[in-house]
């Protein structure tokens, strides 16, 4: 027997239908807006899982700048910011492996990285490291890095760019969220003073918003340099 409101016949008021439960009156209209929900289908195998453990093991004694917060956990940030934009599976990876080149062995790493994930993966690490010496400590100097980085960006591609727009926004957001913590005390943790690092981070916005990156992590960049620049200045 059906549960939608019958017709009204002879001198039946159709107000009568008032005394139907709305849940029910509504039911054939609200039946095209119930449609089954496509299941979700995985598509972070088992590369991911291991190049999670080589991430982890690679960076296992690094911390970020000036504190104790395990490196991984930077890694784990971009990555999940990747994921959120819309990457695949390779530039996940490359999310969690893009500071290994740079910090952890140098071309030696890189080829490892190919070896175990794909050219692809490595392009990508390879297109987000601004040094690929095998000693941290003999990088070129800073302002060269970030000069040959930001031409650099302009016209790298797809993997490179949502890669690296997600790493800078989640040092951006790390930066203004200690900035918060313990004021002009944080730039004594860099190489170089405060006025180059908010140069850099500008020059970043302004290089990214002439690129295909995805505009979810550009536009929040420009909104969190902005208020970076706008509480230290």
């Amino acid at each position: 027997m059906g549960h939608g409101p019958r017709p009204s016949v002879g001198n039946e008021s159709p107000h009568m239908n008032a005394a139907i439960p709305e849940h029910r009156r509504d039911q054939g209209s609200r039946g095209r807006y119930n449609r089954r929900m496509q299941p979700y289908v995985p598509f972070l195998m088992w590369r991911f899982d291991v190049a999670l453990q080589f991430a982890s093991g690679l960076h296992h004694d690094q911390a970020r700048k000036g504190g104790s917060v395990p490196y991984i956990a930077h890694l784990m940030g971009v990555c999940a910011l990747v994921l959120e934009a819309g990457g695949d599976e390779d530039q996940a990876i490359a999310a969690l492996l893009h500071d290994s080149v740079e910090d952890q062995g140098g071309l030696a790493t890189l080829e490892t990285i190919s070896h175990l994930f794909g050219q692809r993966v490595a392009a990508a690490v390879e297109s987000c490291s601004d040094s690929t010496v095998s000693d941290p400590t003999k990088k070129p100097p800073w302002r060269d890095r970030k000069e040959k980085y930001l031409t650099h960006v302009r016209s790298a591609n797809a993997d490179a760019l949502i890669v690296g727009a997600a790493d800078k926004l989640h040092n951006a957001r790390a930066v203004l969220t200690d900035y918060r913590q313990i004021g002009e005390e944080l730039w004594s943790r860099f190489s170089v003073p405060k006025a180059e690092q908010l140069w850099y981070y500008s020059a970043l916005v302004e290089a990214f918003k002439q690129t295909t990156a995805p505009n979810v992590l550009v536009s929040e960049l420009e909104r969190v340099v902005k208020e970076l620049r706008a509480e230290c200045e």
